[in-house]
C-alpha cells in the first residue's frame, strides 16, 4: 500500500459525489477501504486511520470515536 494510492482515492472521491456519499456512509475505516479496493485502489482501513486528521484533494479524514469503543 502506498500513500499515492490513498491520495488517488481521495482525488476520485473529490470528483465523484456518489462515491463521496458511499464513503461517508461507511461504518468503519475497513468498510471505506473495501470501497476503495473495489475501485482498484490498494488502500487498507489501517492506512485510512493513520491518515486521520489530514486532508488531500479537499478530502479530510476524521476518526469518529464511538461510545464504548476500546483504545
Amino acid at each position: 500500500m502506498s500513500t499515492d494510492q490513498l491520495r488517488q482515492f481521495f482525488a476520485h472521491i473529490s470528483r465523484d459525489p456518489s462515491l463521496r456519499g458511499q464513503v461517508l456512509k461507511a461504518v468503519s475505516a475497513d468498510a471505506a477501504a473495501l470501497i476503495a479496493q473495489e475501485l482498484g485502489y490498494e488502500v487498507s482501513g489501517d492506512e485510512l486511520l493513520r491518515f486521520s486528521g489530514k486532508s488531500s484533494s479537499g478530502v479530510s479524514v476524521t476518526k469518529i470515536q464511538h461510545p464504548g469503543e476500546y483504545h
